[in-house]
């Protein structure tokens, strides 16, 4: 079956590419890209009208938690798997943190299964680089690329033992492994709920240095300085910790990073109030951290955004605050807050598609992140003016813990199409 998609503007930054252009899907893939008119004699069977919407590669998500195994009241494969194409993904990197943790060829080859079920984006697994994620001893980590794991991380575990870190990633660079680094050394941060400052001070909450992240950024990169070994740094937040990836990418280290949107858009003044639902690690920064970080998006020091989906139950956020657990979900509004950057000319609509397709699939080494010839089908269509309204009934995470409810946004997933079958259509999930 041919599928034509017409009229759209077609952006693929893996091509360079951004034209006006048609886009021709038969048997899942992409069939052939050309000026309007041009597939007029193909009488395809299905059409879609895109005036007005970007054509781009599916969605790249480098940083989920879908709890399954073992916490599924929070989310499981299923219902993240909804909320990832419902925001445009087609997708996503699942981290090891479930219960128990992903450090065996079984669990990996079960969470792949399970996505495959549910049939409705990639959910690849992010193997435990420790066994049990203590940080003690390596996992099999052979044994788990094999299985299907594409890169490694210990997730909220920092690892401690440099020793440790240096021998994973001599072992990852013998298959093209990327070790994704929580950096957070915890003896500076133990009980610490929110940034140090003088915020926090006041508020009378414990606080994590910023400099809690930046040593442990500093000793990763000198480590992959060393091994040549790929470090690719997670959820960013503090302006010393991007300008050390910078100055490492100057000087030719392998690594890359990500930084989400709650770190683009929040500051630690949300936790004023005390909502839990701004409770997240690594903490909301002070406004001069905010800067850097979208000067970072502005000149490409940032490779990703990941939305560090993190779903929980209404009972642990309902608590005090310094009880409450860390983390928000973000996967139905990570593109419409990016889209604001685009909105007010910090970055070009190229850059936002590099940041949410293109660079994620590019730090992992991930087959996605394109629509050129003969690739997979995986694309999206964003109408990037549409407004609307997040409330907690659109959500179709099994939790609803986000500080964005009742937010007004622009831009929106309108279609979606997974291995070139329709699964979003008019921004809702069509059952396929």
């Amino acid at each position: 079956m041919k599928t034509l998609i017409s009229n759209g503007l077609i952006i693929d930054p893996s091509q360079n590419y951004s034209e006006q252009a048609d886009l021709i899907i038969e048997n899942g893939r992409v069939l052939d890209i050309g000026s309007k008119g041009k597939f007029s004699g193909l009488k395809p069977e299905e059409t879609f009208d895109a005036n007005g919407l970007w054509v781009v590669p599916g969605l790249v998500d480098l940083h989920v938690h879908f709890r399954e195994p073992g916490f599924e009241g929070k989310e499981n494969v299923e219902s993240g798997s909804k909320a990832a194409v419902l925001g445009g993904y087609t997708t996503v990197c699942a981290m090891p943190n479930t219960k128990p943790v992903n450090d065996n060829a079984y669990l990996t080859r079960y969470m792949i299964e399970k996505a495959a079920q549910v049939g409705l984006c990639s959910v690849l697994p992010i193997g435990a680089l420790t066994k049990g994620s203590l940080g003690k001893e390596m996992s099999p980590l052979s044994e788990l690329r094999e299985a299907g794991c594409i890169a490694f991380s210990d997730d909220g575990e920092p690892i401690y033992d440099a020793g440790l870190m240096r021998r994973a990633l001599e072992w990852c660079s013998m298959f093209g492994a990327v070790i994704c680094c929580h950096e957070e050394d915890k003896t500076l941060t133990r009980g610490g709920v929110m940034n140090e400052s003088a915020l926090s001070a006041r508020l009378g909450l414990p606080g994590m240095p910023t400099v809690a992240e930046d040593v442990m950024v500093a000793r990763d990169i000198e480590l992959a300085r060393y091994t040549k070994g790929k470090v690719h740094i997670c959820h960013v937040s503090t302006a010393r910790s991007l300008e050390l990836v910078r100055r490492a990418k100057n000087d030719g280290i392998l690594v890359t990073c990500e930084v989400t949107p709650h770190h683009l858009h929040l500051t630690e003044e949300c936790v004023c109030e005390y909502d839990t639902n701004s409770k997240m690690s690594p903490p909301l920064r002070s406004e001069t951290d905010v800067i850097a970080l979208r000067q970072g998006l502005k000149d490409g020091s940032i490779d990703a955004i990941a939305s560090d989906h993190a779903p929980h139950e209404l009972d642990s956020k309902n608590v005090e605050f310094c009880k409450a657990s860390f983390g928000i979900i973000g996967l139905q509004t990570n593109l419409p807050l990016i889209l604001d950057f685009v909105r007010d000319r910090t970055i070009s609509a190229v850059q936002a598609v590099n940041l949410l397709s293109s660079g994620p699939a590019r730090s992992l080494g991930i087959e996605a992140g394109t629509i050129k010839k003969g690739s997979m089908a995986n694309i999206t269509l964003i109408d990037p003016d549409f407004e609307w309204s997040l409330k907690a009934e659109s959500i179709v995470s099994k939790s609803k813990n986000t500080p964005f409810i009742g937010r007004i946004f622009n831009g929106i997933a309108k279609h979606v199409f997974y291995k070139g079958v329709l699964k979003v259509q008019n921004s809702k999930l069509t059952g396929n």
